[in-house]
């Protein structure tokens, strides 16, 4: 009988070491051992679907005239996306019941950043390259649609910072430790990016990787310095892109920000132009639906980044307010999870794919509304673009699974 008892099968002294490893951890941070909640946050799920479903909605609406124009069905683009969304909901979902703690595995972080910097020099070498006009920022597979990799780079970067703050955020306030790793990341990074050229994804992965420093707890002097050097980085990649394309890449962007309606330079300022007049024929309380009268080939890019100024001109002043405050919604109930997650690993997952989300959703309003120059950046959920709303989904999985390991203290 006592031999029997002690024979403890090898899976449970597994399971056992595993809720030891998470307890250790989380007992640091103030938590009581039960780490397990079982169920995954559906406030976040039900902001997320919300987002989601207006997004193909208004997508579809600012596609339709696109697609005829180009010989297609007028639902074109809105059926493939809806394609998409359903195979990333599907992936999300299993994702969200997937323990997180498998990313912080070193051979899976390692091995993903690895392959997100190979897909990335495959942007500009090889027989995959897909170029678009002046960047190359696409990578395709025979008959598979192509696809971004920086895309998978930010999702790369979360996950290092992640374990990086993890295994050493009692040392962050040593540059060894809070500093340095990040910095050689981040100079890394910025240097594929550099070779697409690749600004605005430059900047969202700069910004994730610095709001996880702060976050994580790494020196706010260190971080000053960290950021000096970023902006000295980004001067001297402007610089270099300047050298190489011409002054007039930047400057183009410069007149059609400053005086969008400058009828001298009338290709630079277009899609600006429109975008704002896009936005100022909606008023308070739009057109409504599906009656934009700029997304009749007036809006270059209305299905993708400026999709927003279609939103404004249909839903109006009202309807535009409605997608921040969802956006709002998200973002906090993405750093509720965060704040609540039973370990730093998890929190600083759940922090930066929030953060990434916000982030990308900020600078694109901006860019709508000519509150910042042109980068060309899409709007989470309503642009189009199948693989990276799969990936959008996929990661919006592993907040939700996050979301099933908390803390007791409900």
């Amino acid at each position: 009988m006592a031999a029997s008892s002690g024979a403890i099968p090898q899976k449970n002294h597994k399971r056992a070491d595993r809720r030891k490893e998470m307890t250790s951890e989380g007992v640091s941070r103030g938590y009581s051992e039960k780490p397990l909640s079982g169920n995954i946050d559906y406030p976040f799920l039900i902001i997320l679907m919300t987002l989601l479903a207006l997004g193909i909605l208004m997508m579809f609406s600012a596609s339709y005239a696109w697609a005829i124009q180009e010989g297609l069905e007028g639902t074109y683009y809105a059926k493939k996306q809806i394609a998409m969304a359903a195979v990333g909901i599907i992936g999300m979902l299993i994702v969200a019941h997937i323990d997180y703690h498998i990313l912080r595995k070193p051979i899976i972080v390692f091995g993903l950043f690895g392959v997100a910097s190979l897909l990335m020099l495959m942007c500009r070498i090889g027989p995959f390259k897909d170029p678009h006009h002046y960047s190359y920022r696409w990578v395709k597979f025979g008959p598979l649609p192509s696809f971004q990799p920086s895309e998978i780079m930010k999702f790369a970067v979360i996950v290092l910072f992640a374990y990086l703050i993890s295994i050493n955020y009692s040392k962050l306030k040593y540059a060894k430790y809070g500093i340095l790793p990040f910095m050689m990341c981040l100079g890394f990074v910025i240097g594929l990016m550099a070779i697409q050229p690749h600004i605005s994804g430059t900047i969202i992965i700069c910004a994730i990787g610095v709001v996880m420093m702060f976050v994580g707890g790494t020196n706010i002097k260190h971080l000053m310095i960290l950021g000096i050097i970023g902006v000295v980085g980004l001067v001297l990649l402007v610089l270099l892109l300047s050298a190489k394309f011409g002054f007039t890449y930047f400057e183009d962007r410069m007149i059609s920000w400053r005086d969008p309606f400058n009828e001298s330079a009338p290709a630079e300022t277009w899609q600006t132009k429109n975008s704002l007049i896009a936005i100022g024929s909606g008023g308070l309380f739009g057109l409504g639906f599906g009656n934009s009268r700029q997304k009749f080939l007036y809006l270059p890019e209305a299905k993708n980044d400026f999709v927003f100024a279609v939103v404004c001109e249909e839903l109006g002043f009202i309807g535009a307010i409605v997608v921040i405050v969802l956006f709002l919604l998200f973002i906090g109930r993405g750093f509720f999870i965060a704040s609540r997650a039973y370990d730093k690993f998890g929190m600083m997952l759940a922090t930066g794919l929030t953060v990434q989300i916000g982030i990308q959703a900020l600078l694109n309003i901006a860019v709508v509304t000519n509150t910042i120059p042109n980068t060309g950046v899409s709007l989470p959920f309503f642009s189009y673009g199948g693989t990276a709303l799969i990936m959008q989904l996929l990661q919006m999985g592993v907040i939700l699974s996050v979301s099933r390991y908390t803390s007791s203290d409900e």
